[in-house]
């Protein structure tokens, strides 16, 4: 199961096969409960993770005060704080478990040893970290060119199990709007089905 998990993760064409046993080593498995903070706002993240089970998010206070969820991370993604991680700074996010969750950690130093060491890790990393970079853009764009509803429409395509087990006003302030909007946009949905 588990070499199955981390190639589906780790899946690029010129990783060889021999090499993902390298990759599996390099990580260790760590649980967390619900409401624990894998990552507080402040802290310099020396790690990222590989999500098997759970769902998690990402948060900032903004200057009022209210938390802002910026992201959501379930089954089979990685849960990271890219800017700390990589350039050993305080994040500025928070993340926590919404559910119970396990995840696979691999710290920066045995990161940056397969980095340089498994050309195939490496076009990986180059290619995950483009890929991650187009995917902020377009969310950002998205932000101000679509409406809440069609970006509310888009979360249910994409990650349905969002929709069924974070609360509401989670997702609203992803969304960017109320928790009051984001029930009438439900409930303008659900009479049109």
């Amino acid at each position: 199961m588990y070499k199955t998990f981390f190639e589906g993760i780790y899946d690029y064409p010129t990783i060889r096969k021999e090499d993902y046993q390298r990759i599996i080593n390099a990580h260790s498995q760590v649980k967390f409960s619900k409401n624990d903070f894998v990552l507080k706002a402040g802290k310099i993240s020396k790690e990222y993770y590989l999500v098997e089970k759970g769902l998690f998010r990402s948060y900032v206070i903004d200057f009022k005060g209210n938390e802002i969820t910026t992201g959501f991370f379930g089954a089979n993604q990685i849960l990271i704080e890219v800017a700390s991680l990589f350039l050993s700074q305080a994040s500025q996010e928070n993340f926590q478990a919404l559910t119970d969750g396990v995840l696979w950690k691999i710290n920066i130093i045995d990161f940056n040893e397969l980095f340089v060491s498994i050309q195939g890790f490496s076009e990986w990393g180059r290619s995950w970290m483009s890929n991650q970079l187009f995917i902020s853009k377009q969310s950002s764009i998205n932000m101000l060119t679509q409406s809440a509803r069609h970006r509310y429409l888009q979360l249910i395509k994409t990650q349905p199990e969002i929709i069924k087990q974070v609360p509401l006003k989670y997702i609203a302030s992803f969304l960017g709007i109320t928790d009051t909007s984001l029930s009438r946009i439900r409930k303008e949905i659900a009479t049109k089905s």
